[in-house]
């Protein structure tokens, strides 16, 4: 690597929505970029597939950041990103965020409206009136904070002092907030065991962690943005969102190389400075940004046991199995919500399979689905570990699959009575398709902070070593596609104020 010039300014390994949210802000400043994909396709686990018809959500399918309110800050970053780029991605809002259908018939609904939603938990909860008040406004503080700084990398002291500068009471209240957490909050406010069963489950439907282990400003975000921005589902399913981005990047010279999967991070003198790649061919770059897990990262892409990253220092995040249907209209009652999260039992919601995601895409956008039908994405989070020993596409896998797959049909009957008989479509991928297909450790997605811990010992996009930055769910703040897009900016505004060429704020 001695004599290699470098061709580029930034490799960026992964086009996960973090990685290409990073690269196309890069490419559209002027940094010769590309972007190493191992698979065929952009966007990770925010991708979309199609199966004789139908069009199937591969992971992620409730999306926050599309909102056109007009105010600034970190909030309403797929709309200020795609402003940037020059390019649209056309949405659709959805009025309910979460179907809640919990043990005890606690049946509600987190509409975006605020006071509906308030009124429906009030109602449920009448002796709690004053405390969940109280606790929403909480976390709508976090919001009015949050949504009043620009979005920027916290490593970035240009970044830090000018926010600071500007916004120092909102600049110090936030600083507080990062010391609390979600569950800590709640219990100043309310004591009502189920009510504080329900906290817990608005944090593990999206953080998967009860409320304790959920930092304030991450729920403060999700769970009072919803009632301001919303959630939209964008045209045409989740995969719209890399295609936007893709035709973003290359608008700009950008250049995605798919197939290409990266065997090692190169390094010189504790720097950076490009990647091997499975064919033997070597790249150079002025940066390196790894959209990898922390775990493959830094204990395989670099070959330096000193940076490994130990398995205790986080908890794994798990994964998931899930199951895509293509079915007769006629088993989707007529107002039912596109999101269901589903508990049958407080005692194992936490554990694989406790918890039954469910959404119907289709209701918002019926071209996902031929006249007359639907689609459902069924999903229970699941660890590589209960399927050791079993080789995929042996009788063994195939049985497990689908015994999986007869269990959640069995439990969708709850939410689309008759549905058993309806599916025309049967798509099931388990933790092991997770691994095989996003590269990433055994499925998973990504590091949870261990309970008690401060949001901001989350890693952040620089790393020891010099000119190599991550980002991802392995990043500050973490899972979520808002959340890795939140990564992006941060990590792209790094690395460009780095390189002597800082990006403008998103407008």
């Amino acid at each position: 690597m001695n004599d290699c010039d470098a061709a580029f300014d930034v490799l960026v390994i992964g086009a996960g929505i973090g990685g290409l949210t990073a690269a196309a802000l890069l490419q559209e400043r002027g940094f010769r970029v590309l972007c190493l994909e191992q698979s065929r396709h952009p966007g990770g686990s925010c991708s979309s597939f199609r199966r004789e018809g139908y069009t199937f959500d591969a992971g992620a399918s409730v999306f926050y950041g599309f909102a056109e309110n007009g105010r600034s800050g970190t909030l309403n970053l797929h709309t200020r990103v795609f402003r940037r780029l020059g390019v649209e991605v056309p949405s659709v809002p959805d009025l309910v965020q979460i179907h809640y259908h919990l043990p005890g018939g606690l049946d509600i609904r987190a509409h975006f409206h605020r006071d509906r939603f308030l009124g429906e938990l009030t109602e449920a909860f009448p002796h709690e009136a004053e405390g969940i008040g109280r606790f929403y406004r909480e976390l709508e503080s976090v919001y009015d904070i949050l949504s009043a700084l620009p979005a920027g990398s916290l490593e970035d002291p240009r970044h830090l002092l000018s926010v600071g500068a500007s916004h120092p009471l909102k600049t110090g209240a936030l600083a507080l907030k990062t010391l609390r957490s979600m569950g800590r909050a709640a219990r100043r406010h309310v004591s009502d065991p189920e009510l504080l069963r329900f906290f817990d489950i608005e944090a593990y439907a999206w953080a998967l962690q009860d409320a304790t282990a959920t930092p304030l400003v991450n729920a403060g975000i999700c769970l009072a943005d919803r009632h301001h921005g919303g959630i939209n589902y964008p045209l045409g399913g989740s995969g719209s969102i890399p295609e936007a981005l893709v035709e973003g990047f290359g608008k700009f010279g950008g250049r995605i190389r798919y197939g290409a999967r990266v065997e090692r991070i190169l390094t010189e003198g504790g720097r950076a400075v490009g990647v091997r790649l499975a064919d033997g061919s070597e790249l150079c770059a002025r940066a390196v940004i790894s959209n990898a897990t922390i775990w493959d990262t830094f204990n395989s892409l670099l070959d330096d046991s000193r940076l490994r990253v130990e398995e205790s220092r986080f908890i794994e995040a798990p994964s998931w199995f899930q199951l895509y249907l293509g079915v007769e209209g006629r088993c989707v009652p007529e107002g039912t919500e596109v999101h269901h999260v589903q508990v049958d039992g407080w005692e194992g919601y936490q554990r694989p399979g406790g918890t039954l995601y469910c959404s119907v895409p289709s209701l918002l956008d019926p071209s996902l689905a031929p006249e007359g039908h639907h689609v459902v994405h069924a999903f229970v989070t699941d660890r590589a570990e209960r399927w050791k020993g079993l080789e995929r596409g042996s009788e063994g896998y195939r049985r497990r699959k689908q015994e999986m797959a007869s269990e959640l049909v069995a439990r969708l009957e709850r939410l689309m009575p008759g549905i058993g008989g309806a599916v025309k479509v049967k798509v099931s991928a388990s933790p092991l398709t997770h691994e095989r297909w996003l590269a990433r450790r055994h499925g998973s997605y990504g590091p949870l902070l261990k309970p008690g811990r401060n949001i901001l010992l989350k890693p952040q996009n620089r790393t020891p070593v010099k000119s190599l930055f991550a980002v991802g769910d392995s990043t500050f703040p973490g899972q979520g596609v808002i959340a890795v897009t939140y990564s992006g900016v941060s990590c792209a505004s790094l690395v460009a104020s780095r390189l002597g060429r800082p990006l403008r704020p998103l407008e």
